[in-house]
């Protein structure tokens, strides 16, 4: 197998033979990573419970954690699931990576759709499955918002969205995505929306895919499915902790899948997480700090504050020499569009001119990069 380098591999190559200004601090904008404190009382919890390292966790999870997720949807998006429609996961990267190997071992010719741009493991997911990939580009044009090709999603086996999007953004409406869910019935695929960002919303909380089923008459949630995860909500990305939740009947074997790849969660970090699914105030202290960030970065750029995400999606024309330019100027890291996105049946990459900024720092640090981007923009 053929896997591409990450992104960041990408930048790091393109950045090399640059020396940065010393004169500024180093600012790195590129990760999606929140850098702040995971909250005292999670830390806590995982120093109470570090005894338990001496026992084998079992791979189904916890009651208590298995409850916490449960209840948090409930909570959030007034779904009531079933024991049976939902899986703690070790994240969510490794569940973005195996289910669709679990799915789609059986099928011949596999054909996976995912948007475009996207975080890279879909597309090693699909190396990984031998599948076909169909690009749903998201662009300035169709407000990067996955257009519907009907004759595509007659030939998918799987098709992986990702709203709100990184790093475009972009929310859906409940209306957009029950439209999904239709689609997913009609043509039989199976439907996953990866939901990492639901909780890093500004104003609204923006609705989950398993609410659009239900709105739109999909009560049992086939062919439907969504991934979350605590690492953004909660900062605490090093807790591994995330689910998968959905259609019961696809849980159920791939649960027995699970058995055999060895990723259950250390008893300590599910205690953890428990408590960290089940408290919101801390959630929302951070989405104070994302507003901020966001009203910075509206004040010195003029940029749009969208509904969900940390992130910036800026067109910069040449987005890899401004890349090299920023680095090299004001020693500032941001991440190259074309680097998250590839090459359509059309031979277009939509990423290409953007750059993602990832606002994830203090609103003080994020202040000072944005000052020197505005600066670098403006040469």
């Amino acid at each position: 197998m053929h896997f591409e380098p990450y992104p960041f591999e990408k930048l790091n190559e393109l950045l090399e033979n640059i020396i940065p200004n010393k004169n500024y601090e180093p600012s790195v904008l590129t990760i999606g990573e929140p850098q702040f404190e995971t909250p005292e009382f999670i830390q806590k919890a995982l120093q109470a419970a570090s005894s338990l390292l001496k026992k084998y966790p079992k791979t189904t999870g916890e009651t208590e954690l298995r409850e916490a997720m449960r209840t948090f949807v409930k909570r959030r998006f007034n779904v009531t699931l079933s024991d049976a429609e939902i899986i703690p996961t070790f994240g969510t990267r490794e569940v973005l990576f195996n289910f669709p190997q679990f799915l789609l071992f059986d099928k011949e010719k596999s054909v996976m759709a995912y948007t475009n741009p996207f975080y890279q493991i879909y597309e090693g997911a699909a190396i990984a499955t031998h599948s076909e990939v169909i690009h749903l580009n998201l662009t300035q044009e169709n407000n990067f918002k996955p257009q519907i090709n009907k004759t595509d999603l007659t030939r998918c086996d799987l098709v992986i969205l990702n709203f709100p999007n990184n790093p475009t953004a972009a929310t859906l409406s409940l209306e957009e995505l029950g439209a999904w869910v239709k689609l997913a019935l009609k043509y039989d695929f199976v439907l996953l929306n990866d939901e990492c960002y639901s909780e890093i919303y500004r104003q609204n909380p923006v609705p989950s895919l398993l609410e659009a089923a239900k709105t739109v008459g999909n009560e049992s949630l086939k062919n439907i499915l969504v991934i979350n995860s605590i690492s953004k909500r909660s900062s605490a990305p090093g807790l591994r902790s995330g689910f998968i939740a959905g259609d019961q009947e696809i849980l159920k074997e791939y649960m027995k899948y699970r058995t055999y790849i060895g990723c259950a969660s250390p008893l300590p970090l599910q205690y953890a997480a428990s408590l960290a699914w089940s408290e919101e105030s801390h959630v929302e202290r951070s989405r104070e700090i994302y507003r901020q960030n966001f009203a910075i970065a509206k004040k010195i750029l003029k940029t749009e504050i969208p509904e969900a995400t940390f992130y910036l999606w800026i067109d910069v024309g040449d987005a890899l020499a401004f890349t090299k330019k920023l680095y090299e100027k004001y020693n500032v890291k941001v991440l190259p569009g074309e680097f998250l996105a590839r090459k359509d049946a059309n031979g277009q990459n939509s990423g290409v001119g953007y750059i993602r900024i990832a606002l994830v720092e203090s609103p003080e640090k994020t202040k000072e990069a944005l000052m020197r981007i505005k600066e670098c923009l403006g040469e």
